[in-house]
Parts: structure tokens; C-alpha cells; sequence
């Protein structure tokens, strides 16, 4: 019983060992704790199972875009709140707080500039502004540089990072986007232009339904969840065991939604190859 009874070593607060927040990330595939400033040098890739992580629109373009080349379009344009929505709270108040806490107006950037000197068209989405859902200002943004790559006759690319579909705040007018950035499409297409979509973790919903899938060359970064709605969801509506790796870029090579994979990396070295290759 003494065992038992004899009183323990109590930890005082100058004994124990303390780790500053925010210096070590839990990678979402694997569970291993990596150190940030060992996964920003590893460009936010789990060293261990080479999972990607998101990345924000503008350390997409850093590591996408020539030096000093970037040209951005239509970063005056914000969002508006036509239907006055305001459950569970006000609209106009929740984009306020994400443009603050994002530092942009909303979910999308689009511009111009250069891969190893190829000009082209780019447009990026983010899903730290309400998921990357697309409201009207990031169908807005995307359909116009659609339409100014069919008329300056240059390449469209489009990287896709967004876990969130229609905007429910702007209702029609936000799901309207998809057959507006769609149709925009078709129309660089009957103009002969190149569109090639890159596909990040994640991408889903309405931006998957839409511009995301219609490229000519669909690529994708490595283990990237892709789909409508979320395996989970799926899962409980049909009551089956879904398929190891459903909607994860691999699975979706194996069925051909995509074309190539990707590791991030690369990326750019891809891109600019395939710019050469179609003579862009």
C-alpha cells in the first residue's frame, strides 16, 4: 500500500517544459507534428507522407509566377448583400471580418503574368475567405479573365482551392456563377484557347461542378480531396463504405477525371512546359 500512497512529485509551473503556440502544424493524413518553419521551407508539404497542405492565393502566385511579373485585375470589385441576409448573422458584417482577416476583398484573385517568360492568364481561388465559396464577385473576376485571355489570345490557367460551392448569402445571383464562368469557357474554346485547371486540397462543390473539371488538361497536386460534397456525407446518405482514397487525386486519375498529377514542386516547371508544348 505504501506504493500506492506515497505521494507523487507535483510539477511546478517553472518545472515543466512549455512549447510556445504556433510553432508546430499536425499534418491531416499522416498525424505527424512538423515544425512551421521546416514545413514553409518544405513549401507546406508534410515531409513524412507528402501530403499538401493549402496554400494561400498569394503563396500560390509566389511560387507560380515569374519575379515582379504579376499584373492583378479587378481588385476594386467586392461583394454586396442584395438579399440583406442576416441569419445566423448579418452578411455584410461576416465579409468584413474575412476581407481583415484575409487581407483580400474576397475569395479570388485573377491577372496576368509570366511562367519562365510564357505569358498567360491567371486565376486563383482561396478557401480561407468563407471556403473559397463563389459569390458573384469571384464569378465576376473569373469570367473576365476568361474573356480577356480569348481576347489578347493567351493562356488561361485557373488553380483551383476551394471547399465551398454557391454562396447561400447572395442566393441566385451566386449560383448563377457557375453557368456564367461555364459558358465564358465555351467561348475561349470556340476561340481556340487553352485553358488548363489545376486542382488543389481541397476542391469541391460548386467550383468542381463548374470551371474546375471543363479544362483542357486537368492536373492535380498529390492526395487532394476532390468532389461535390464530402466523403462523409456521401457515406451517411447511401449507407456504404466508401472506396479507400475516394475523391482523392490518385482515385481520380485511376478513373480519369484528371489527367495529371503533380507534386507541388513541379508545378510551375509543368505549367511552363505545357505552355511550350502547345507553342502559347
Amino acid at each position: 500500500m505504501k506504493l500506492f500512497s506515497r505521494r507523487q512529485p507535483t510539477l511546478t509551473r517553472r518545472s515543466r517544459r512549455e512549447i510556445p503556440a504556433g510553432l508546430w502544424t499536425k499534418c491531416e493524413a499522416c498525424g505527424q507534428l512538423i515544425y512551421n518553419k521546416a514545413l514553409d521551407e518544405h513549401l507546406r508539404v508534410c515531409p513524412k507522407c507528402e501530403f499538401h497542405f493549402s496554400l494561400t492565393a498569394h503563396q500560390r502566385l509566389q511560387l507560380t509566377i515569374d519575379a515582379g511579373t504579376f499584373e492583378e485585375w479587378d481588385a476594386d470589385l467586392s461583394p454586396m448583400d442584395p438579399l440583406q441576409f442576416s441569419v445566423p448573422r448579418p452578411y455584410a458584417d461576416k465579409v468584413v471580418e474575412e476581407q481583415q482577416t484575409c487581407g483580400m476583398t474576397d475569395a479570388c484573385v485573377t491577372g496576368t503574368g509570366r511562367l519562365d517568360g510564357h505569358e498567360a492568364v491567371i486565376g486563383i481561388t482561396d478557401s480561407r475567405f468563407m471556403m473559397g465559396s463563389m459569390g458573384s464577385v469571384v464569378g465576376e473576376r473569373l469570367t473576365r479573365a476568361i474573356e480577356r485571355a480569348a481576347e489578347r489570345r493567351l493562356p488561361l490557367i485557373i488553380i483551383s482551392g476551394s471547399g465551398g460551392g454557391a454562396r447561400m448569402q447572395e442566393g441566385m445571383l451566386s449560383l448563377m456563377q457557375m453557368a456564367k464562368t461555364s459558358s465564358a469557357l465555351m467561348r475561349l474554346d470556340e476561340a481556340g484557347g487553352l485553358f488548363l485547371s489545376v486542382l488543389t486540397h481541397p476542391t469541391m462543390a460548386g467550383v468542381l461542378a463548374s470551371f474546375a473539371t471543363l479544362g483542357d488538361l486537368i492536373i492535380a497536386e498529390p492526395k487532394a480531396l476532390i468532389g461535390f460534397t464530402g466523403p462523409r456525407v456521401i457515406e451517411s446518405t447511401i449507407r456504404q463504405k466508401l472506396p479507400e482514397g475516394f475523391q482523392r487525386s490518385e482515385f481520380l486519375l485511376d478513373h480519369g477525371l484528371i489527367d495529371l498529377i503533380v507534386h507541388r514542386r513541379e508545378m510551375k516547371a509543368t505549367l511552363a512546359r505545357l505552355l511550350r508544348h502547345f507553342g502559347t
